[in-house]
């Protein structure tokens, strides 16, 4: 039997995570520089990354990736950062997601499955297919 988890603690993943959703970056950069792990997911598995690129905010990705995120982690129903960005049509955040190394065939979908799946041929052309 495991012990609940402290209420504070809870309400701080809460807000950085709300951070991540709202590209609120400078906040959120001074919790990651005072030790919140670039990595942190919530319930379902959706990193700050994945939350901050579905919800269009390439500077806060860009931000949480120079501060170690990965760019590739998956959640728990098996999809990207990336194929949330494709499918969103944020293609700012495709483009960071891209530089920093993301892989567009990883995941379930995967990015380039999305960007077939709704006809997205101008994130095909910056993944190298078509």
């Amino acid at each position: 039997m495991s012990e609940a988890p402290d209420p504070e603690v809870v309400e701080l993943a809460t807000k950085i995570f709300d951070l991540a959703r709202q590209g609120r970056t400078d906040a959120l950069v001074a919790y990651l520089d005072a030790g919140v792990p670039a990595n942190l997911t919530n319930d379902r598995g959706d990193s700050l990354v994945m939350l901050a690129a579905y919800h269009g905010h390439a500077d806060a990705v860009r931000e949480l990736l120079a501060r170690g995120a990965e760019a590739d982690r998956v959640n728990d129903r098996g999809q990207t950062p990336l194929a949330g960005a494709v499918f969103k049509g944020e293609t700012e955040v495709v483009k960071v997601l891209v530089e920093a190394g993301a892989d567009p065939a990883a995941g379930t979908p995967s990015a380039v499955d999305t960007a077939r799946m709704f006809g997205k041929t101008e994130v095909l052309e910056l993944f190298g297919t078509s």
